[in-house]
């Protein structure tokens, strides 16, 4: 009985704890007070690979600090943000909203964001490239799709242990995110005929407006949300054309505000018509 009892503690505690998690799962880390959720990738020698599911983030962990993730319905999905866009007249006039071409990284992202813009009716396209890639890319795409609005996102991150925040190369994509942004500024040089919003998590923010995008990520260097690119996309492609976008109000809908991302004030982009 004595043994018995010790291997249940046991199994429990840590052994049973680490072989119930499987590729696919969705967990949390208690160190971190269970404030993400992660999909796990991969699983190597009890360390978990791990990707958030909300926010644009990378991480591993030792399989004994994750926690399952039950709560389905409890994930963020902007329904709110939706019906506050979806506020037009639509008994007398029509409306032709902006033209988004959206580059992702991470193919699992760009998904979740289609299915955004699919939701509001807005014409998207979409394209999976790694941000080294995309800098020798972008500008073929540019000219095929010729869009209103370009939104240049994937993973990004602060190595805080090389210090000096102002340094574009002590982040893991920025630098290729502004090498982007200029190859689109030669296709466009004017801030208010294409809107570049860019960025990812912990982006070097200063540097993504220097190089010309009109929003980007991130000014307190913290993580944002998967959909924050596409929420200041579609305000503007929803916000009439000459009618300056609510710059605060539309900040103030992404997932940690101005801390996660910031721009410049410009004007919407949307055609309106009538009759219908």
């Amino acid at each position: 009985m004595p043994y018995r009892h010790f291997f249940y503690d046991f199994s429990y505690n840590s052994l049973g704890e680490l072989m119930k998690f499987k590729k696919g799962d969705l967990v949390t880390r208690e160190s971190h007070n269970h404030d993400t959720v992660f999909k796990i990738l991969n699983i190597i020698d009890e360390v978990c690979y791990l990707k958030g599911i909300n926010v644009r983030l990378y991480a591993d962990s030792p399989l004994n600090d994750l926690k399952p993730f039950e709560e389905k319905n409890s994930l963020d999905d902007f329904d709110k943000v939706i019906e506050d866009l979806e506020q037009l007249d639509r008994n007398e006039y029509f409306f032709m909203p902006a033209k988004i071409l959206h580059f992702d990284g991470d193919s699992d992202y760009l998904q979740r964001c289609m299915n955004f813009y699919k939701r509001l009716n807005i014409k998207a396209v979409g394209k999976v490239i790694k941000e080294e890639l995309l800098p020798q890319k972008i500008y073929k795409y540019l000219m095929e799709y010729n869009p209103d609005i370009v939104i240049i996102t994937g993973h990004d991150a602060y190595y805080r242990r090389k210090g000096d925040l102002n340094n574009v190369n002590n982040y893991k994509n920025s630098k290729h995110f502004c090498e982007s942004i200029k190859q689109a500024r030669k296709y466009e040089k004017c801030h208010d005929k294409l809107i570049i919003i860019a960025g990812a998590c912990q982006s070097d923010y200063e540097e993504l407006i220097k190089s010309g995008a009109n929003y980007a990520s991130s000014p307190k260097r913290v993580n944002i949300h998967a959909l924050d690119p596409a929420i200041i996309a579609t305000t503007v492609a929803l916000t009439e054309k000459n009618t300056p976008v609510d710059l605060i109000g539309t900040l103030s809908k992404t997932k940690y505000g101005s801390d996660g991302m910031g721009g410049i004030k410009g004007n919407g982009l949307m055609y309106v018509g009538y009759p219908r």
